[in-house]
């Protein structure tokens, strides 16, 4: 079924994209009370939350940062690229990455045959950051995201510490480096580009979709949502 985060705000700057225009309006924060309020995450300025209109999102006035964005069925979609990501994650860790060949030597590796190449001696705190950073942290804050959206996207009562729950997945969430791994993946590809053949892997490209996979989904991820949805139907 259909399902989209019930969102509220004020005192915030309401700024709505209608084809090429761009409307915004500056309401000034409000202090007179502890409930509904919701604070910048950047510069800790204080605001009150209302219910926003279709299409808009809710900005910091002092330094911009969007704290509230609401979308049509941003729910599922979570749910759906959730499930994507371990899908792939899975397939990424085991099936060959790289093959590198040169001067008639050739090597294939998963990344979890990377990962665990540092073990041993003093380089095993290594291998467990190293394995916990790409792919155990980030494989659990989908699990967790699972837990915690599912029952809500189906109208059904939170799950167990739910609550809690999202307060694990958002505290993991500077954790998880998908993306820097990806990053630094393609920095030493350049360089030893020019020393050797390398051979793409299916991990690869599975890996390469989950990069991808994890920007889409962080879009459509509104943290004030799903603690305003959880309250809701937890009452």
């Amino acid at each position: 079924m259909g399902w989209s985060w019930p969102s509220r705000f004020h005192s915030l700057r309401v700024s709505s994209q209608l084809r090429h225009e761009q409307k915004a309006v500056l309401v000034n924060p409000m202090h007179d009370g502890p409930s509904d309020l919701i604070a910048c995450t950047e510069c800790d300025a204080l605001y009150r939350a209302v219910q926003p209109k279709p299409g808009e999102r809710g900005v910091c006035v002092r330094c911009h940062h969007v704290l509230i964005r609401p979308r049509r069925f941003a729910g599922m979609r979570i749910i759906m690229m959730a499930a994507t990501m371990l899908i792939l994650m899975g397939g990424a860790v085991f099936f060959p990455f790289l093959r590198i060949e040169a001067q008639g030597f050739a090597h294939s590796s998963s990344i979890l045959d990377t990962a665990l190449a540092f073990g041993g001696g003093r380089l095993e705190l290594l291998t467990i950051a190293t394995v916990a950073l790409i792919l155990l942290i980030p494989a659990l804050r989908m699990v967790l995201l699972l837990y915690v959206l599912v029952p809500v996207v189906f109208d059904r009562e939170p799950m167990h510490s739910a609550k809690a729950a999202f307060r694990l997945t958002e505290w993991l969430k500077p954790w998880s480096m998908t993306e820097i791994f990806a990053l630094g993946c393609a920095v030493a590809l350049v360089k030893v580009g020019d020393l050797a053949r390398i051979e793409f892997g299916p991990a690869f490209w599975m890996f390469a979709g989950l990069v991808i996979v994890v920007v889409i989904q962080e879009s459509f991820v509104c943290s004030w949502s799903i603690w305003n949805s959880l309250d809701r139907q937890s009452t």
